[in-house]
C-alpha cells in the first residue's frame, strides 16, 4: 500500500516536473507542441511511462522528445528526490485522438435522426 502511494506521488511529480522542464529548457521548437498527458512508473521507479500528445502531429516532434531525452532526464534527476531517476520512455497517447473520432460519430447520428 505505501509503495503504491509512493508511486502515485512520484507519477505526478515526474507530470509536473518534466512538463516544466520541456516548456522552459528545451530549446527545439518541435518539442513546444508537445503536452504531456500522464506518466505511469513501475513499481521499482525504474522506468517512467510518459504519455504524450501532440497539437500538431508530425514524425518531427516525436523524434525531438527521443533527441532530448538525455538532456530531460539529467534535468529531472536533479529535481526528483530519489537517488537513481527512472529511464524515460515516450508514448504516443491516442487517447484523445479516439475520442475525437467517437465525438464525431456521434454527432453524425444525432445529425441523421
Amino acid at each position: 500500500m505505501a509503495n503504491k502511494i509512493k508511486v502515485e506521488r512520484m507519477n505526478a511529480l515526474i507530470l509536473r516536473e518534466l512538463s516544466l522542464i520541456l516548456r522552459d529548457e528545451v530549446k527545439d521548437p518541435a518539442v513546444k507542441t508537445v503536452t504531456i498527458t500522464a506518466v505511469e512508473c513501475t513499481n521499482d521507479l525504474s522506468i517512467a511511462k510518459v504519455y504524450v500528445s501532440f497539437m500538431e502531429h508530425n514524425k518531427r516532434s516525436m523524434q525531438a522528445l527521443e533527441r532530448s531525452k538525455g538532456f530531460i532526464r539529467s534535468k529531472l534527476s536533479k529535481i526528483l528526490p530519489i537517488r537513481k531517476c527512472p529511464e524515460i520512455q515516450f508514448v504516443e497517447d491516442k487517447s484523445i485522438a479516439y475520442g475525437n473520432h467517437i465525438d464525431e460519430l456521434l454527432a453524425q447520428l444525432h445529425k441523421k435522426d
